[in-house]
């Protein structure tokens, strides 16, 4: 995958804070259909990273570039409407209304409305149909009757990935999807994952390994900002660099 097929190229991108580099001249890419996955350990720069990429944060130096156009500048809306999709880009789900109502604001706010217009849209039928369509994608349409609060950790997951689909993106920016899940209910993320990617370009920030070598089809390790390897899985596993800069960190098992 060379930089001519890339979707998403990111060169030469910085990010301080006072006297903290914490994204330091980071060369990335992704290609339609790819799940690049970022790595690293704790306070590697992966959350900063991210939210570059979403618009959160402004870079002090780099170009974003995605189909060609520059996203430096840009911010989290407009980066939305070009297709830029964050899993938590909508911070949390509305724990008293049903999955079927969550993703259908999230489906008003892409067609430009105020969500003070949402109790007349809720009996707009190709809402519903809409928001429905995301929730069979995710798993959750027997469910999207039941009230966020209802639902499990796990699924409430589901929901603010379906949120995200709504918003009809290019690219998924995955932060951490995993994160305070059980063992079956990881399995259930990443078998739904796998589906996703299959669709969908990814970055996939992710500390879960097991996860991350089922999904991607490259890595990026980041340490204190700057990416010290990309590669496939394989590579990844077996670079020494990458092995020194997890040296008796539990999180990750290279072999």
């Amino acid at each position: 995958m060379n930089g001519r097929d890339a979707l998403l190229r990111v060169t030469g991108l910085t990010k301080r804070f006072g006297g903290l580099t914490a994204t330091d001249h980071v060369e990335f890419s992704v290609s339609p259909g790819e799940v690049h996955a970022v790595i690293g350990p704790n306070g590697a720069g992966k959350t900063t990273f991210i939210s570059l990429l979403s618009g959160e944060l402004q870079p002090d130096g780099g170009s974003i570039l995605f189909d060609g156009h520059e996203l430096v500048g840009l911010d989290v809306p407009h980066r939305a409407l070009r297709g830029i999709g964050r899993s938590y880009q909508i911070s949390q789900v509305f724990l008293d209304m049903t999955a079927r109502q969550n993703v259908m604001l999230a489906v008003q706010a892409m067609a430009g409305h105020s969500f003070s217009f949402f109790r007349p849209a809720a009996s707009d039928k190709r809402l519903r149909q809409s928001a429905d369509e995301m929730l069979e994608q995710v798993g959750l349409g027997p469910r999207r009757h039941r009230r966020a609060a209802e639902l499990a950790h796990g699924e409430r997951r589901q929901l603010e990935i379906a949120m995200t689909l709504a918003l009809r993106p290019r690219l998924l920016l995955l932060d951490e999807p995993m994160a305070g899940m059980g063992q079956a209910e990881s399995a259930d993320m990443i078998a739904l994952l796998k589906k996703i990617g299959a669709e969908y370009a990814v970055v996939l920030v992710e500390h879960d390994m097991d996860a991350v070598f089922a999904l991607a089809s490259r890595v990026s390790v980041l340490v204190y900002g700057r990416v010290i390897a990309t590669g496939s899985c394989d590579e990844i596993r077996r670079d020494p660099a990458v092995k020194a800069a997890y040296l008796g960190d539990e999180e990750l098992e290279l072999q």
